[in-house]
């Protein structure tokens, strides 16, 4: 089971100043900036899967900006994505047409022919045929019954844009690996997908539309395909989002996922935002220690603006806020010294009221455990990645870009990781010891 990351130029400062809160001098951001598996020493992922939506052109805008589209294409994915070094040359290059960013148009942007020369032009090792994203889903619904006529309507533009897609691969005698993409709106239409695509010669095909749904919903599908061809079928499912139940998938065999779920959550999750390995081949998450910025936080200027605080005092409380935390991280402070500055930012950042007229509100009462097991475990100090290693503390602390993508990066290593040891002969020799480093003799 490989797992590859959906990549949206996820990078990090490696010169940024964690105290000053500021970029390394002169710093160019794509020139200087790393990816995770640079800033990591060995990738944590198994390929990255790039989409030519998050990319974008003239039909799309994507998120490269023009002259990094450009350069995309003339010098391809694997030079662009400094993949091109010996010990990543093993590593997978997905391509797929980002079916979420044209969701609303009647057609997809992109013509197959076209798209499987853009995947051999950029040096994809795989590439999806050009899809068109089915939103509905009925799990009760059996054989081809159900379905509005949009559904069937895209379910047929996908059909044929995969026959056209495999005629132009096989013209252009392509390289990379063709994946047929399955879409339905239930198990059983997915399956007769997955069924034609079978017989129009794909051999690895791409799951898609499973973002939306809830595990037991995505293992009806993948249940159904199984049945539906044969078991030398490789399957792919297209942004897996259930990454951390990835145990209860293995009977369906999949040979290849894609998600972001563990750096996305870094940062937009509620409570688990810190991945670590865990008993019974389980993770453990922590909850990050929210200390935004004061000046640039919306939520805390509209409380300057509407007269609920003043500027000076939302500063005096965050700058007090971090002080405390690093001097914990030096054992220079219990966590009963740190916790009540970080509830006393936390109070008009959640609630919007000072901390003295909210002490048992369930809100910050709440937060306060979430807070309370972060530093008692000090999550940071049982990791040994070259991130926790050199951030320290910072890695916990939820706060602009620089740290909230590390501390995502740090999870894809976990998460890697985790899904090594579900594979007993992935393991890398050396993958026990990155995540636990021995804790000084007095903790």
């Amino acid at each position: 089971m490989r797992f590859i990351f959906a990549d949206s130029l996820d990078m990090v400062d490696p010169g940024y100043d964690f105290l000053a809160d500021r970029n390394a001098p002169g710093r160019k951001p794509y020139w200087d900036d790393v990816y995770p598996h640079e800033i990591m020493g060995a990738p944590p992922y198994n390929g990255i899967l790039v989409s030519r939506g998050i990319v974008g052109d003239h039909r799309v805008k994507g998120k490269y900006t023009e002259s990094q589209a450009m350069r995309f294409r003339r010098v391809g994915a694997r030079a662009f994505l400094r993949l091109d070094r010996p010990s990543f040359e093993g590593m997978d290059l997905f391509g797929d047409c980002g079916a979420f960013t044209y969701a609303d148009a009647d057609i997809p942007p992109y013509e197959p022919s076209e798209t499987a020369a853009f995947y051999e032009e950029c040096g994809f090792t795989h590439g999806c045929s050009v899809d068109h994203i089915i939103f509905d889903f009925d799990p009760a619904a059996r054989g081809m019954e159900g379905g509005s006529a949009k559904a069937r309507e895209r379910f047929d533009i996908t059909l044929e844009n995969a026959r056209a897609f495999l005629a132009e691969h096989r013209a252009l005698g392509a390289h990379f690996t063709p994946l047929g993409v399955v879409q339905g709106w239930s198990a059983d239409s997915m399956a007769e997908a997955a069924r034609r695509l079978v017989l129009m010669g794909y051999d690895y095909l791409a799951i898609g539309g499973m973002v939306p749904l809830k595990a037991p919903e995505i293992r009806a599908v993948l249940g159904r395909i199984r049945e539906a061809v044969p078991a030398s079928t490789r399957l792919h499912v297209l942004g897996f989002a259930k990454a951390d139940e990835i145990d209860s998938f293995r009977p369906y065999r999949m040979t290849s996922f894609d998600t972001t779920s563990p750096l996305l959550r870094a940062f937009k999750d509620g409570e688990q935002n810190y991945y670590l390995p865990g008993e019974g081949g389980r993770l453990r998450y922590y909850t990050a220690l929210r200390v935004p910025q004061s000046i640039e936080n919306p939520r805390l200027q509209r409380l300057v603006k509407t007269g609920a605080f003043l500027a000076e005092d939302l500063t005096a409380m965050e700058v007090a806020a971090l002080g405390a935390l690093r001097a914990f991280d030096r054992d220079g402070a219990g966590v009963e010294d740190v916790l009540r500055p970080l509830l006393e930012y936390s109070a008009p950042l959640v609630i919007g009221k000072p901390h003295a007229d909210v002490l048992h509100d369930p809100k910050l009462a709440r937060l306060a455990a979430q807070y309370r097991r972060t530093l008692e475990d000090r999550p940071w100090k049982d990791c040994a990645c070259t991130i926790c290693r050199d951030a320290s503390v910072e890695v916990v602390i939820f706060r602009a870009s620089n740290r909230n993508k590390r501390r995502g990066i740090h999870n894809l290593a976990v998460y890697k990781s985790h899904i090594e040891r579900l594979e007993p002969s992935l393991v890398a020799n050396d993958q026990d010891d990155l995540f636990s480093r021995p804790r000084p003799a007095e903790r």
